[in-house]
């Protein structure tokens, strides 16, 4: 793919790195280096073979007219601290790459907006709109009208049906289902298999029961694979 335009990725760990090799390997973005805030910059700092700049570098030598950034950064604190880099390297005057990979299904009437990390094998339905700074890893089905609202996570796997509505910051782990027509609002944590079946409030958190492991000489045992194996 022909690179016509300049990116620099703010972050330093593994979702900046994976975040590099998207970018680098199916997009128009040529990948120029890392950034990281001043006093975690070190002098010949490299990752994967690319320069690290300080930010306080990156202002004086890459202009807003030439580079573009990509926050890559991860859900810790409740996807707050990429919301708020978001926030400063916008005020700076940056312009905020997005990138949805080429092995994702969605359609021409998709809405997102900038700085977003869409991964493969998505399947997107019609009408959906994703706002901005959203981060979503491989392999989720999107319903058709369902709004995906800022700084919002979804792990892989999630299943969210038609007609809902995810709230800002908040995140979904791996394999959770959303029932259709449901409002998240924002803040929420919703944990790894869980199913949400009614609208939740901010902060609100739903977890999956966990999984028992039953011994295989116990009795229970027994009788669970006489009745399904059998």
């Amino acid at each position: 793919m022909k690179k016509t335009h300049k990116l620099l990725i703010f972050g330093n760990g593994e979702i900046a790195r994976i975040a590099a090799i998207y970018f680098r390997e199916d997009s128009k973005y040529e990948v120029i280096g890392f950034i990281v805030d001043d006093e975690y910059h070190q002098d010949g700092m490299n990752i994967d073979g690319y320069k690290v700049f300080s930010l306080t570098d990156a202002i004086e030598n890459f202009s807003t007219k030439e580079y573009e950034i990509h926050v890559a950064l991860g859900f810790r604190e409740m996807n707050s601290i990429r919301e708020k880099k978001y926030n400063l390297i916008k005020a700076l005057g940056y312009k905020l790459a997005s990138y949805i990979s080429t092995k994702s299904v969605y359609w021409s009437d998709l809405k997102h907006g900038d700085n977003c990390l869409i991964l493969e094998n998505q399947t997107i339905q019609p009408t959906v709109e994703i706002g901005n700074n959203v981060m979503i890893w491989s392999g989720n089905h999107l319903g058709h009208r369902t709004i995906i609202r800022d700084h919002v996570y979804i792990s892989s796997h999630a299943c969210i049906a038609g007609y809902c509505d995810i709230g800002e910051r908040s995140f979904l782990g791996i394999n959770s289902t959303i029932k259709d027509q449901t409002t998240v609002e924002s803040d929420c944590f919703i944990g790894m298999g869980a199913i949400v079946q009614k609208n939740l409030k901010k902060g609100d958190i739903v977890l999956a029961p966990r999984s028992e492991i039953i011994n295989k000489d116990s009795r229970k045992s027994k009788i669970i694979l006489r009745a399904f194996m059998n």
